[in-house]
């Protein structure tokens, strides 16, 4: 498939260059999807003050103002005073995520609070290619967890973290790294095997292919934790007979 792009125009920094001879995007950071009183009236101020024809909603629970002048892109930037969201540079494109417990009944984990630790900790960090984040609070997994790079799912016991997953043209479901992890076990977890992808994936190269070059059970033996399920599953055989008699 070839996709061809026609951007006559000149890069601004902070802005993403559309169709057009003078067509620019920005799109402001907003961790876990989570946005304010104020922020949503700078946006509502910023669009009808430059005359931003489109204000999109995105797919990583974002807004990107698409149409702006090369020469307000400034402007835009400072009546905003939010962040800048990553769209084209390597690293964490964006944290997504439920509700959790802090509002949804089925929530069992809180997704927001953890998101906002995973924003604060991985945000700027140089990877190899973009990686996106889903957290969801239960694992009915609305933080689509299973197809991105990282994702994080909520139970009863704990997180289960998942590597390697995407949603684009190639889709991919991640593999489950480990379970019944507390929300600073879980970010752990997701710095190490980050770090290991940083480390010794190709450039450009995604988590999903990375992990279908390497395979999981490398990635897995890198972190440790072929030693850690082997020691789990030496644990449930040890003590089949309490279950069995009804003791356990």
């Amino acid at each position: 498939m070839s996709i061809t792009r026609n951007n006559p125009a000149p890069k601004v920094k902070g802005a993403i260059t559309q169709r057009g001879e003078d067509s620019y995007a920005i799109v402001p950071r907003l961790p876990s999807g989570v946005i304010t009183a104020d922020q949503l009236e700078a946006l509502a101020q910023a669009i009808r003050k430059y005359d931003i024809p489109i204000a999109k909603l995105t797919s990583g629970q974002r807004i990107a103002l698409v149409g702006i002048k090369g020469a307000d892109v400034p402007d835009v930037w400072a009546s905003l005073s939010m962040g800048e969201g990553r769209a084209v540079k390597h690293g964490v494109h964006y944290v997504q995520a439920c509700p959790g417990n802090a509002a949804c009944g089925y929530g069992q984990q809180d997704s927001l609070g953890l998101g906002a630790r995973l924003e604060e900790m991985f945000n700027g960090l140089n990877l190899p290619a973009k990686v996106k984040v889903g957290i969801s609070g239960c694992p009915m997994c609305c933080g689509e967890s299973y197809v991105r790079d990282i994702g994080l799912v909520g139970r009863k016991n704990g997180w289960t973290v998942v590597f390697g997953g995407n949603a684009g043209g190639r889709p991919r479901v991640g593999d489950e790294l480990a379970s019944g992890l507390d929300a600073g076990q879980a970010l752990d977890l997701v710095g190490r095997v980050l770090t290991h992808y940083r480390d010794n994936a190709k450039k450009c190269q995604r988590t999903a292919r990375f992990v279908e070059a390497k395979g999981i059970a490398s990635v897995r033996q890198a972190l440790g934790l072929l030693e850690a399920r082997a020691a789990e599953a030496k644990d449930v055989v040890a003590k089949p007979t309490e279950t069995c008699l009804g003791l356990g």
